[in-house]
């Protein structure tokens, strides 16, 4: 057999030929890729009303930002629905996406659709919306920010690893994962804590139309179902998606049925997906440590 007469020339030509082919398929898959979005839904001719689902962990808002602007600035699309499933996320997206919101109720209706769970972050975006809308078991509330980092000194110590630090000022590695914090850095933090959860509770007074002192008196962390919610006035009605999408089109003054459209994600790219994949993005974390703050609900934590 060929493979055998000539082992090297052989495995020469299987490894060129796994190479091309590895070459051809991610050149389809980055043109797949680069294809401009759509629409699709149940009628994408006339008056719609778009929507848009936040779906896990915020991490990031570019994505959700740029499918806010594209509805507003359609005229086809009357009204924005906004639908939640998450536990909420980093406190800097969270806070672009609630902005971009107030920005494009002055020129159209968006509406809040809560799913399973539109907790802290979660709840913080829907507050922004003109109305909320809710399933009576829906996980929300936990109004709160969560600091924190993984210490990893007793593993070094024990590897006999001995981390050195150079820095210009005295706070400049505060929360570092290598060393004990000070009960000033501690204090540090917080404060830190303290005055970005007085922006969540703004923000909701804000949204809501709520006395900062009401809201403040159930901004502990706790959650609430859908149910509790509305009697707090965190929520208008109880309803699921399509009654957030009939209660949008109205608004708008739609006539007749109100029909749904959702901006259709872009082809999946294998390189984008390496680029941005949350395992990349976990690692990072890992071997990178870095404190930061956050608007999530962790049922595993106290917040």
């Amino acid at each position: 057999m060929f493979s055998r007469r000539h082992p090297y020339l052989f495995f020469m030509l299987v490894f060129v030929a796994i190479v091309s082919f590895a070459i051809v398929t991610i050149n389809v898959l980055l043109l797949i890729g680069n294809k401009k979005t759509d629409y699709s839904g149940y009628n994408t001719g006339g008056e719609k009303v778009g929507v848009i689902e936040l779906v896990g962990i915020i991490s990031e808002s570019k994505t959700i930002l740029e499918k806010i602007k594209r509805f507003r600035n359609d005229k086809s699309v009357k009204a924005i629905v906004l639908r939640i499933d998450s536990p909420g996320g980093s406190v800097g997206p969270s806070q672009e996406i609630f902005r971009e919101i107030r920005k494009t109720i002055k020129k159209k209706k968006v509406i809040a659709s809560m799913g399973s769970v539109a907790a802290s972050g979660g709840y913080y975006v829907a507050a922004a919306a003109d109305g909320i809308i809710a399933n009576p078991g829906t996980i929300t509330g936990s109004i709160g920010v969560i600091m924190g980092f993984t210490n990893y000194q007793k593993i070094l110590e024990k590897v006999g690893l001995v981390p050195v630090v150079v820095k210009s000022c005295e706070y400049k590695d505060i929360g570092s994962p290598v060393r004990e914090m000070s009960e000033k850095e501690a204090e540090i933090l917080q404060n830190l804590a303290d005055g970005i959860h007085n922006q969540f509770v703004n923000a909701i007074a804000r949204g809501r139309n709520i006395e900062k002192n009401k809201v403040a008196s159930f901004a502990d962390g706790r959650i609430f179902s859908g149910q509790e919610a509305k009697e707090l006035g965190l929520v208008d009605r109880l309803g699921n998606l399509e009654d957030a999408v009939e209660w949008a089109g109205r608004m708008a003054g739609i006539k007749g049925e109100v029909s749904s459209v959702y901006i259709k994600d872009k082809k999946f790219s294998l390189i984008k997906y390496i680029a941005e994949s949350s395992i990349k993005k976990l690692v990072y974390r890992i071997t990178y440590p870095s404190l930061s703050a956050e608007y999530i609900y962790l049922p595993e934590k106290q917040q």
